[in-house]
């Protein structure tokens, strides 16, 4: 095996690069079965998986089980405390999983901690079809290796703009505008709703609406935080006017809890995940009648600005550091089994996969036009995830009416540093 990834200096994570997202390879699919067996040609192993749960992680799952053999094992664990089992998990020796599926948020933390190992040899000897786009490397070695890509974006009931009166919104000043049109019509007294969910979801609502506006967390080549302007000021005053068209209980809501209102009729307008539009489709949806008047488009942009309010990002997998060659091998080619293309064409509705051959279907619109629309990155310093964390669990008084948005912005400008400083990103 290659020698294991050195332990990278803060300065180097400026040159981590998030990976062109050609809409050439993007391409969704639907959860079909896939076969039961395969002959994956692995002499021998145990591959041990760690990921998230969601439908796209789910049949990459599936698909990985198939190459289970009397002398290879293939567990997985998924579910949604995978970011929290991760490191403990591969710190271990041996780790406890020898695949950890990732994100380009939760990636820069196991390579902080050196956990995961390159493959560089691994790729050049059975990663063949693998594209450019999908290796994802830091200081020229191969760390992950991406599979799909995703996105919140806007979805919307046809049917009641129409009924409205109004056009597909294409800035959020026009969501509050057709917001307002179908309350004043009666059609629906709550017709928005978001993720904001306190904690994690309520954070990425803000960074999506932030970098919208063109604003940015840290000052250049540097941990500090500059989220405490006008700027973010503006995005929280967005969402606190969008909010004003959503539920009451609008803070008790993520993607999870949408669906079922979306498919009662309930909503006409939401930024949702990519990752879920299998469930909005037709021939998926537990209200085949509200999804065939359902329709995706680019997120919306806002404050006059050209740039999707968005961040797109990708999915992947690495391979543990503290496990034996053997496993490593096993692991790697179980998961060209399960991220191949066969794989992808058995589920065209699942996921953008980031797999060669593949063409976008009709639910891939809202992600692709986000991409296309120059939608941003989710950042992947080291250190975003502390103030992800200080967003989420401090904007949530100003929307409740607690704080002003400066008062808000400092506390989660307080708590980021305080718990950068303690991680010695900050002096």
């Amino acid at each position: 095996m290659a020698d294991t990834l050195a332990k990278p200096t803060k300065t180097n994570w400026r040159s981590i690069k998030m990976i062109r997202l050609c809409t050439a390879t993007f391409a969704l699919g639907a959860l079909l079965a896939v076969p039961a067996l395969a002959d994956c040609g692995i002499p021998e192993g145990s591959v041990r998986i760690l990921s998230n749960s969601f439908s796209s992680l789910t049949v990459v799952g599936k698909a990985a089980e198939e190459c289970a053999s009397p002398t290879v094992t293939v567990t997985k664990n998924q579910t949604t405390e995978h970011d929290k089992l991760q490191g403990p998990a591969l710190t271990a020796n041996p780790a406890e999983y020898t695949v950890a599926i990732i994100s380009n948020s939760s990636l820069t933390a196991l390579l902080n901690e050196g956990l995961v190992r390159p493959m560089d040899d691994l790729v050049a000897e059975y990663g063949q079809q693998l594209k450019p786009n999908q290796l994802i490397k830091v200081d020229g070695k191969v760390v992950a290796i991406a599979f799909m890509a995703n996105a919140q974006h806007f979805f919307y009931r046809e049917d009641i703009l129409a009924k409205a009166g109004v056009p597909v919104p294409t800035t959020y000043e026009d969501v509050l505008t057709a917001a307002e049109a179908i309350r004043a019509k009666g059609l629906m007294k709550y017709p928005l709703a978001g993720t904001y969910k306190p904690d994690w979801d309520l954070a990425e609502e803000f960074v999506n609406m932030y970098f919208g506006y063109g604003g940015s967390f840290f000052e250049p080549g540097t941990a500090k935080a500059t989220i405490n302007n006008e700027k973010a000021v503006k995005a929280l005053e967005m969402m606190k006017a969008l909010s004003s068209y959503m539920n009451p209980e609008f803070m008790t809501y993520d993607t999870e809890s949408i669906v079922p209102i979306w498919d009662a009729g309930e909503v006409a307008m939401a930024n949702l995940w990519g990752s879920r539009a299998s469930s909005f489709l037709p021939e998926s949806s537990n209200a085949p009648e509200i999804a065939k008047l359902t329709r995706m488009a680019a997120a919306p942009t806002v404050g006059g600005g050209t740039t999707p309010a968005t961040t797109v990002w990708w999915d992947g997998f690495t391979i543990a550091k503290n496990i034996t060659d053997v496993d490593a091998e096993a692991s790697f080619r179980t998961m060209m089994h399960a991220v191949s293309i066969d794989m992808a064409k058995a589920n065209p509705n699942v996921a953008v996969w980031l797999i060669d051959g593949y063409e976008p279907t009709a639910a891939a619109v809202g992600v692709l036009g986000s991409v296309k629309g120059g939608a941003t990155a989710y950042p992947m310093d080291p250190f975003m995830g502390y103030m992800h964390t200080a967003i989420g669990t401090n904007i949530s008084k100003f929307l409740l009416g607690d704080e002003t948005p400066k008062q808000a912005l400092a506390d989660a400008t307080k708590s980021y540093t305080t718990a950068a400083t303690e991680a010695g990103y900050l002096k």
